[in-house]
């Protein structure tokens, strides 16, 4: 539920809310799936590829990923396509049924959808990734509008992704709600003025909650449907 740190603020008014901006990875979708593809069957296939220990690959790949966070290549199936010379795309695509919603994260679309506020989904993930997740899921049927960096040439870190979303979809920073599992992508949207934001504190299912100060915080995104009927 809302973190302890935060544990004054309140859970946001529907009535004062127009648009919902919500990120897809560990906010709607079980983060386990992205951190058993990249943590584990990543490393194996470039150990097998290259001829490498498993060991050795985790040790190869762990500064190549740290390099790259919080950039638009940390999040292009086709750089790490060129980098690593495996086929991302199509390991997705093997690995698909591993895709799945976080519990209660369908209940809350469904309850947004009924609702009638705007619902736009914001994320990081690369077309081919949306893709593979979407089909597996469903989860587009959700939404009015969706939105990937990659269109904006910036990640959701950078303050220009949230210029360009602003223009693009013409929204109230006072009426907008954004829920996310990425502190620093939460910064720059505080940054740019969005009154209502939450952070998602168990975006992978297999592993304990995240304590989170900075941020009002639930568990699930299901955690705010307690005001929805207000």
């Amino acid at each position: 539920m809302i973190s302890a740190a935060r544990s004054g603020a309140p859970l946001p008014q529907w009535q004062a809310i127009d648009t919902v901006l919500l990120d897809m990875d560990g906010t709607l979708l079980d983060l386990r799936f992205d951190n058993y593809f990249w943590l584990e069957l990543v490393p194996e296939r470039y150990a097998a590829k290259h001829g490498l220990t498993l060991a050795d690959a985790r040790e190869v790949l762990r500064p190549m990923f740290a390099d790259r966070q919080g950039t638009l290549d940390w999040y292009c199936i086709d750089f790490w396509t060129r980098a690593l010379s495996l086929d991302i795309a199509g390991m997705k695509h093997e690995v698909r049924e591993h895709v799945r919603f976080l519990p209660g994260a369908e209940e809350f679309l469904r309850a947004l959808r009924d609702k009638g506020v705007r619902v736009a989904l914001v994320t990081n993930a690369h077309r081919d990734s949306l893709k593979v997740k979407a089909t597996q899921t469903g989860l587009l049927n959700y939404f009015d509008v969706v939105f990937s960096s990659h269109s904006f040439g910036v990640p959701k870190e950078h303050p220009s992704f949230w210029q360009q979303l602003q223009t693009a979809l013409a929204f109230d920073p006072r009426r907008t709600l954004f829920v996310d599992d990425s502190h620093s992508v939460l910064r720059a949207a505080q940054k740019h003025g969005i009154a209502h934001i939450f952070a998602i504190s168990k975006p992978d299912s297999a592993l304990a909650k995240r304590e989170v100060t900075e941020f009002s915080s639930v568990e699930a995104v299901s955690h705010l449907l307690d005001e929805l009927a207000r």
